[in-house]
């Protein structure tokens, strides 16, 4: 049924129910795109806006406040799903936080820093490793374990014809 053959007395009804069908759906998938796009801090700011947004709403007749407490769990379950969603952007963790007290960002400060580091470690406790590729007494053969298991089998049929 379309709405141009719904009769004019439904037209209210229809309406809401369509609200009430696809809001949620509309809204989840809004919030999909934004969390994918702009990351789990900009969705926190969203989801204030939303519940504050509803707050303020004034509704006239009985079911005002519950209807608001329905909207306001609508947010926020919808928010949640979209955290937990695999395809969201998560927030890289905020640097300035840790940083350390009083470090510099001057470059040349910075060198200096890692200079005087250097230094003070120098010479290092353990020396660096020398490794030498040649190898002496020429090459040796490689044996794959089937060569291995072989030579096994057979050292350990002459044990035993030693001992027999």
């Amino acid at each position: 049924m379309s709405l141009h053959t719904l009769h004019p007395e439904r037209v209210d009804e229809a309406r809401m129910q369509a609200y009430s069908a696809f809001a949620p759906a509309l809204i989840n998938a809004l919030m999909q795109r934004l969390a994918k796009c702009q990351g789990m801090k900009e969705l926190g700011e969203v989801e204030k806006s939303l519940v504050r947004l509803v707050e303020d709403s004034e509704l006239a007749g009985p079911h005002g406040e519950a209807m608001k407490e329905f909207a306001i769990e609508l947010v926020v379950s919808t928010l949640r799903n979209v955290r937990e969603h695999p395809d969201a952007k998560h927030d890289l963790e905020e640097i300035d936080g840790r940083r350390t007290e009083g470090r510099s960002e001057n470059p040349d400060t910075l060198e200096e820093q890692l200079q005087s580091g250097l230094e003070d470690s120098f010479p290092a406790s353990d020396p660096p490793a020398v490794v030498s590729t040649a190898i002496t007494g020429g090459a040796k053969d490689i044996v794959g374990t089937d060569e291995v298991l072989r030579r096994k089998k057979e050292a350990r049929r002459k044990e035993s014809d030693k001992a027999s």
